[in-house]
């Protein structure tokens, strides 16, 4: 067995965190990098001291760099499937940045792909490994929630006035809803069985011809398989004021949780109906090794103008989870938490949604990957 792991971080913008983890982490032997941009390759290259062998400005030549074990993706949403596939295909454990895929049959072809190629695909959701939400779900497995009786969750961000540009404008919320909704799915433990999504107000003309998405909010409920719970979720990007909020909500029948409602006002939890508290989620780094355990702490918030980071403080210090759960998953021959399978059940439910919201809150049922893939990853 490998002791250590090769990785390829493509995308420079958000990846160049991810990069400067994978350096820093003791079980990863090579990074390389790669964006089109030379000048912006040099500066990264000579800031992580990365070589320039395994620096790149063409995709498809570091995903087919027999050095590499591992490529993790980091560029734009129209990108994550052909590169995604691309790695697969040549024999590249893979990991990407939410979402997975825009339809049902990409994801399948992901799936199949990992399959095929006995080799790890992992999305890389943040929301999930928040000091937020491993605190909750601590507070769950211990039993100390109770009976979860009603999840709630939302995902509200303006980029209309954020500077967001390009693909972005008028993009249909719930294609972009793995953050607001997995963390619903998994702290019930279950998945999505069918969905219906209402869409409320309206966004500009010139946004909502580029994709057909006239909603400026969108509302998803949720029936969920083997469960009495019912999931909400609530979606916006454009053309409404809100403070950028990523959080969730767990009602149980001994103990609730809120999420704050703007940045630091601090997190609720309810032990009776007046009897409550405010909490500030403590830094998750034990499980951590002490050379990246820095990129968990609050105080390391590397981009200040990326109002998501900033609301949750760099992503509830997830990156150096994320990071660690795929170096270790590849190593250790398993499949990460965030499978092939789990990560399209949870991307699913957001396509479905949309497609609901598409036709007027038409219930739709929502694929089950693990029934479609019943078989588990035989790695090569």
């Amino acid at each position: 067995m490998k002791s250590k792991v090769s990785i390829g971080v493509a995308g420079l913008g958000f990846g160049l965190e991810f990069a400067a983890i994978y350096c820093d982490h003791p079980d990863v032997d090579k990074v390389a990098i790669c964006t089109r941009n030379p000048g912006t390759l040099k500066n990264a290259g000579e800031m992580l001291g990365i070589p320039e062998e395994l620096r790149f400005t063409d995709f498809d030549r570091m995903a087919e760099c027999e050095e590499l074990d591992a490529i993790h993706v980091i560029t734009p949403i129209a990108e994550h499937y052909p590169q995604t596939m691309k790695a697969l295909r040549e024999g590249k454990h893979t990991a990407c940045t939410v979402p997975m895929a825009l339809t049902v049959d990409e994801l399948k072809d992901i799936v199949q792909a990992s399959r095929e190629a006995g080799k790890i695909y992992t999305m890389m959701e943040t929301s999930l490994y928040t000091r937020e939400y491993l605190y909750v779900k601590k507070l769950r497995d211990e039993g100390k929630l109770g009976r979860i009786q009603y999840v709630y969750g939302d995902h509200m961000q303006n980029m209309s006035l954020e500077g967001w540009g390009g693909y972005w404008q008028g993009f249909p919320q719930f294609w972009y809803g793995t953050h607001v909704l997995s963390p619903l799915l998994d702290i019930v433990g279950t998945k999505a069985q069918s969905v219906r999504c209402l869409g409320s107000g309206r966004v500009l003309p010139e946004r909502a011809e580029v994709y057909g998405c006239k909603y400026a909010v969108e509302t998803a409920t949720f029936r969920l398989k083997d469960s009495d719970v019912v999931a909400e979720a609530h979606r916006c990007l454009f053309d409404t004021i809100r403070q950028c909020r990523e959080g969730f909500n767990v009602y149980g029948d001994k103990l609730s949780f809120e999420w704050e409602d703007t940045l630091d006002e601090g997190h609720t939890l309810y032990m009776g109906i007046d009897d409550f508290e405010k909490i500030t989620a403590p830094d998750a780094v034990d499980n951590l090794p002490e050379a990246i355990r820095k990129y968990a702490y609050r105080e390391n918030l590397k981009d200040p103008n990326q109002p998501s980071c900033i609301q949750g403080m760099g992503h509830g210090g997830s990156h150096p989870q994320l990071c660690h759960e795929f170096v270790r998953a590849i190593l250790e021959k398993r499949e990460p938490y965030m499978s092939a399978t789990r990560s399209a059940n949870y991307t699913v439910a957001g396509i479905c949604a949309q497609e609901s919201a598409f036709k007027d809150g038409e219930e739709v049922p929502v694929p089950d990957f693990d029934e479609l893939f019943p078989e588990p990853l035989e790695f090569c």
